[in-house]
């Protein structure tokens, strides 16, 4: 299967997507306006909504998909519940993704055959709570557009060549659906624990525009 053909795939649902980026924003519009009228009724302050996002930002980063990314290394069970259910497998792992009450995760496993790679191509829809906030580069026009032309040549620019046979999806997300990758498990690691192994996972391997080296 080629590069192109696993865009079609993607390119397939999005027509409907686009209406869940359109609620998304809506959405986001009447939230604003409820904080509004709580604060001028004095139920909340503006202080206590900051808190309440930093407290989500201290819990959010990099190192929980990360965890999610070990696990599954070490764990063929847990591996296969978090390709068939995001959601649930998050759970197991006890992080708290209560305010993920309408978003569904997807992980997309690279192979020796497959490298995936996500986008969000109509804003910058991005599983803050796994994988930290999004770096400027993903919100890019230049990415969101590029990634989905030609995902070989911008994998090449963050320095992932891949061999030409294999295969490469690019999975676009939504205001109600997120993906994170799961990317090989690098050789040479098979006496690491799993908070080693967590420790070698970053950020960009969870997107896709990085492979995992067997040290830091």
């Amino acid at each position: 299967m080629s590069d192109h053909h696993g865009h079609d795939h993607e390119q397939h649902g999005h027509d409907h997507e686009h209406g869940g980026h359109e609620e998304s924003a809506t959405m986001a519009e009447r939230v604003r306006r409820l904080i509004a009228k709580l604060e001028d009724k004095g139920l909340v302050s503006e202080a206590q909504v900051d808190q309440t996002v930093a407290a989500f930002l201290a819990g959010a980063g990099p190192s929980n998909g990360a965890r999610l990314v070990a696990r599954a290394w070490v764990d063929p069970a847990f591996k296969e519940k978090l390709l068939a259910d995001g959601n649930a497998a998050i759970e197991d792992l006890g992080l708290d993704m209560s305010h993920w009450a309408r978003v569904t995760l997807r992980a997309a496993e690279n192979t020796e055959q497959v490298h995936n790679v996500i986008v969000c191509t109509l804003c910058s829809c991005y599983p803050i709570a796994l994988l930290g906030p999004s770096p400027s580069w993903y919100k890019s026009l230049d990415y969101r557009a590029r990634v989905v032309r030609d995902p070989r040549g911008v994998l090449a620019e963050f320095g992932v060549s891949l061999d030409p046979k294999m295969e490469i999806r690019v999975w676009d997300s939504t205001a109600e659906l997120r993906y994170i990758v799961v990317p090989q498990r690098p050789a040479g690691t098979e006496s690491l624990g799993e908070a080693e192994l967590a420790a070698l996972v970053g950020r960009d391997a969870l997107i896709g525009t990085a492979l995992v080296a067997a040290s830091a």
